[in-house]
């Protein structure tokens, strides 16, 4: 039988900053698809995270503010593109300054220091095109080429002999003495190996996989679909345009990135599944086209082009407060060399490496 030190399972940021963080030679990586990132850590977008919006003294809140630093200094020691774009929260009506003005309150809660005050006629001319009573900006925001992230993370951790093998799910874990055994399919052989310690990082099937270890307290899964549009031609916007966040949803609202290439887009939207569905129907260009018209007038419906989907692994279900990040280590559930990342949602990419260094203390 095959024995590694650490098996990381799944190769999204997760399981790939973790690799490099530990730094082993002794490291396996396994990957269920035939390419790094091919679910959420490539179906999002691209934004580094200021931190504002989470409840103060959650993980998420914690994390991203960590991981925001640590995310802008790998990028700079990487040559991983990224700029620090910035972000206008915008109160498109006089109605919705309260709710930009606890916003605010809540981001300095959470460590966030950095906003600016912008009222309407500064806020024009920043964005002419924009709609808004009063904004709120966030330098520290950015955009990321997440691809070569991903990359740089590979790279690094291949540096210090990690593996990674690809086309291999794993399908059951069991705890053997001391250690774990794990086993799966490869490439359409079946395969088991024996590993000390385990780091699941399975995104949308970390929870399939850890309901197959006996006695661990596993969370419900909850998916969510977050559809994006693309605009063609020139960008209105030189920054990222966040409206309020919608009352009652599990998202921010349909707002506005850019890619680094200067890429318009309009996303994501909120929309529950049962399973994976990275679809995106061209009949929710007109609902997509009232959202963005509210602080975006001259938009052009004809322009809205179908992009792409991401799908989010929540912890909470449709009308249930947003759950925290779930980092499940020994210390929560009392099986040796194993943690479990669960609900890794936004910012989860922002938080990767912060995230990867509370696995590596765990473990």
């Amino acid at each position: 039988m095959h024995e590694v030190d650490t098996l990381i399972i799944g190769a999204g940021a997760l399981g790939l900053a973790c690799a490099a963080r530990l730094g082993k030679p002794d490291t396996l990586i396994l990957e269920a698809e035939g390419l790094i990132g091919s679910h959420t850590s490539s179906r999002n977008s691209e934004v580094i995270h200021a931190g504002l919006y989470y409840p103060p003294g959650s993980l998420k809140a914690e994390l991203c503010l960590e991981g925001r630093e640590r995310l802008y200094a790998w990028c700079n020691q990487h040559g991983v593109a990224h700029r620090r774009i910035g972000k206008l929260l915008v109160a498109v009506q006089e109605s919705e300054i309260g709710k930009l003005e606890a916003l605010a309150g809540n981001a300095e809660a959470c460590g966030v220091t950095d906003l600016q005050q912008i009222d309407q006629p500064r806020l024009h001319e920043l964005e002419p095109a924009l709609r808004g009573a009063r904004a709120l900006l966030s330098p520290s925001t950015g955009i990321i080429d997440s691809h070569a992230y991903l990359q740089s993370l590979l790279a690094v951790a291949q540096s210090r002999d990690a593996q990674l093998v690809l086309h291999s799910r794993v399908e059951r874990l069991q705890r053997d003495g001391d250690a774990w055994i794990a086993s799966g399919h490869s490439a359409g052989e079946a395969f088991t190996l024996r590993a000390q310690r385990v780091i699941n990082a399975g995104g949308p099937f970390a929870q399939r996989l850890a309901r197959t270890i006996e006695g661990l307290p596993v969370p419900p899964l909850h998916l969510c679909q977050g559809r994006y549009f693309s605009y063609s031609g020139r960008s209105p916007f030189s920054r990222l345009i966040y409206p309020m966040p919608e009352a009652n949803t599990a998202g921010l609202g349909i707002h506005a990135t850019l890619d680094l290439a200067g890429q318009l887009r309009f996303g994501p939207d909120v929309h529950w599944l049962e399973t994976l569905d990275y679809a995106v129907d061209e009949n929710l260009r007109a609902p997509f086209a009232a959202a963005v018209a509210r602080y975006f007038p001259a938009l052009d419906a004809a322009r809205l082009q179908p992009g792409y989907a991401g799908v989010r692994a929540k912890l909470s279900g449709p009308g249930e407060p947003a759950a925290d990040f779930l980092i499940q280590t020994p210390a929560d559930h009392r099986l040796p060399g194993l943690v479990n990342l669960f609900g890794i949602e936004s910012p989860g990419l922002t938080a990767s490496l912060a995230i990867a260094e509370r696995v590596a203390g765990a473990l």
